[in-house]
């Protein structure tokens, strides 16, 4: 089969399944993205295509996103253009559609089936946006917030499926999108994913590395920012240093801003942070980390004794899904999209998102008696097995909607 994976930053919420068809041999995949410093690959072709237009600085805001939107659609089109005339053409085309680079596919391939990724629909309540009161909306947020929506509204007439890895992800939709999405996780490699009681840490400050032998516990999040609870975070951190002198927090994202409203501060949302509770910590005990490689990212968590997941109403992190397939045990927020994934007491502990004391308190029992938790790392895993595994659970229902939308003799075959 001939696949087009679309996605600006390659190979986005495609991880394991682009692997997946590579591994298999047979099809012709090709990925069109805007990342840059994609590497050559046996079994498939990577071609970068640009936005053929980025909104200037003033733009109206109402306008604002669909232009850029616009813009990537049209240089994504141009790009199928170039591919077309090589004599490429898909069988299937799956694409995130948040970025607008769907929007125009059908204009080049118009009797090709395409399976979009509807991640999220802008809301101006129950959503990230005025969830948080220290960060509140602004006057025009339900104008701006549906005015985005805009793309979500082109696409779905464009689409002939729809995708969303959760249901409170799918929920977020109007009914009318709804009927015409499938709600499937992108898949987690719990085969891959797995607690490892022998993992070490090196930390050059201590001179050695650290293990599950010691009292550690983790915070991850791609960007130190609001939408992912770091000021919660921090706000409880003070606290359980306290309680636990021997703890040390392992701390793991970079400084910008990936959601939300970007920190007017240098240094962005951390150096507010550190401003406000940095008299209270002892900073000998407290690590970041910054970004790191994948496999040190497993070590840490498996290492943990406690790891803090926080979000506001949003998009549910993979990292959520595979420090449960390692087993970690979790504190984490008490939001809908991660009550989905957990259960208070059974596969992780739930604490409120703006009671910095609450979540405190969790990660201090946990790290005090972590016999009295042993339960629900186990439990996690098991949960994600059933419910989020790539190979056994996922890809199969990944391929019956793929081949429901092409030729028999074009089916790729179930696992």
């Amino acid at each position: 089969m001939n696949i087009l994976f679309v996605h600006q930053n390659f190979p986005g919420q495609y991880r394991e399944l682009f692997s997946w068809l590579r591994a298999q041999g047979g099809h012709e995949l090709v990925f069109l993205t805007q990342r840059r410093d994609v590497p050559k690959m046996e079994g498939a072709r990577v071609v970068r295509y640009d936005s053929h237009h980025k909104p200037k600085e003033g733009t109206y805001a109402l306008t604002q996103y669909w232009e850029e939107c616009a813009g990537n659609g049209f240089g994504c089109a141009q790009a199928a253009e170039k591919l077309k005339k090589t004599g490429f053409t898909p069988d299937v085309i799956l694409g995130h559609v948040g970025w607008g680079e769907l929007t125009f596919l059908k204009q080049v391939w118009p009797d090709v089936p395409i399976i979009g990724y509807f991640e999220y629909y802008f809301l101006s309540e129950g959503g990230s946006v005025g969830f948080d009161p220290e960060f509140p909306a602004g006057p025009h947020a339900a104008y701006t917030m549906h005015a985005r929506n805009a793309v979500n509204f082109a696409n779905i007439q464009t689409v002939d499926l729809g995708h969303s890895p959760t249901q409170w992800q799918c929920d977020t939709f109007p009914e009318n999108f709804r009927e015409k999405i499938y709600v499937k996780h992108d898949g987690i490699r719990t085969d891959k994913l797995v607690p490892n009681p022998d993992a070490r840490v090196a930390l050059g400050r201590l001179g050695r590395a650290v293990t599950r032998e010691d009292e550690i516990f983790t915070y991850m999040a791609r960007n130190m920012e609001p939408t992912r609870g770091f000021h919660s975070f921090m706000r409880a951190l003070p606290h359980i240093l306290d309680a636990r002198p021997n703890a040390r927090a392992l701390i793991i994202g970079g400084s910008e801003t990936s959601y939300g409203k970007k920190s007017g501060a240098q240094g962005g949302y951390r150096a507010e942070m550190e401003r406000e509770v940095g008299s209270r910590l002892d900073w000998d005990r407290v690590h970041f980390l910054g970004r790191v490689p994948y496999e040190d990212y497993q070590k840490i968590i498996q290492v943990s004794r406690c790891h803090i997941y926080l979000t506001v109403p949003f998009v549910l992190s993979w990292s959520l899904l595979e420090s449960m397939s390692m087993g970690a045990t979790i504190v984490a927020s008490d939001v809908a999209p991660v009550r989905e994934a957990i259960t208070h007491g059974e596969t992780g502990l739930l604490a409120d998102f703006f009671k910095p004391e609450e979540i405190a308190k969790r990660v201090i029992d946990v790290l005090e008696r972590p016999g009295t938790y042993a339960h629900l790392g186990p439990n996690a895993r098991k949960h994600v097995m059933k419910t989020y595994d790539f190979n056994k659970v996922c890809l199969p229902e990944h391929l019956r909607q793929i081949n429901a939308l092409v030729p028999a003799k074009k089916r790729i075959k179930l696992p």
